[in-house]
C-alpha cells in the first residue's frame, strides 16, 4: 500500500476520532444492542436494527481510521526545508491576476481538506498546479469557471 501524507494536525484529529469511536461510541452501540435485545423478537425490533446498523458504520470507520494512520507519512510543515518551494503542507498566499483577490491556502491530505478553512487537498487542481513552484511564479490552473492565473505571493512552512 502507498503512504498517505498527512500533517501532524491532521494525524491528531484521526486519531482523536478513532479514540472516540472506541471509547464512546462502540460501548454506546454495544449497551443499545444489549438493551434492544432484551425488548424481545428482534425480527420486528427496529431499535435492535439501527443499533446493527450503527454498529457496522462504527466498526467500518476504526478500520478505516486505523488503515490510513498505519499507511500515513506524517509531515509536519514547520520541519520543511524545500528551498521555498510549494510542497505537501506549505502555506501559500496567491494573488489571482484577473480580480486582484488574495487567498491563502495550505496544501494538506485528503481527509484534512476544509476550503473554509483554507486547507486544500494535495489532489485538487490547484494544489497540483502549485507543486514545486515558487514565490513569484505564475501558476495555471484549470477551473470549473475556465482557466484561472494566480501568482504566489508568499510562500511559507507553518
Amino acid at each position: 500500500m502507498a503512504t498517505i501524507p498527512i500533517t501532524k494536525r491532521g494525524a491528531e484529529k484521526l486519531k482523536a476520532e478513532l479514540h472516540k469511536l472506541k471509547t464512546v461510541d462502540r460501548p454506546w452501540v454495544i449497551n443499545a444492542i444489549a438493551e434492544a435485545r432484551a425488548q424481545g423478537d428482534l425480527s420486528e425490533n427496529a431499535e435492535y436494527d439501527a443499533a446493527k446498523d450503527r454498529q457496522g458504520f462504527i466498526e467500518g470507520r476504526i478500520q478505516e481510521i486505523e488503515g490510513k494512520l498505519s499507511a500515513s507519512q506524517i509531515i509536519d510543515p514547520s520541519q520543511l526545508d524545500a528551498g521555498g518551494k510549494v510542497v505537501f503542507g506549505t502555506t501559500v498566499e496567491l494573488e489571482d491576476e484577473a480580480t486582484g483577490d488574495r487567498v491563502k491556502y495550505q496544501i494538506v491530505g485528503e481527509d484534512e481538506a476544509d476550503i473554509k478553512l483554507g486547507l486544500i487537498n494535495i489532489g485538487s487542481p490547484i494544489a497540483r498546479a502549485l507543486i514545486g513552484k515558487e514565490e513569484g511564479d505564475t501558476a495555471e490552473v484549470q477551473a470549473p469557471g475556465g482557466l484561472k492565473h494566480y501568482e504566489i505571493m508568499a510562500v511559507s512552512y507553518l
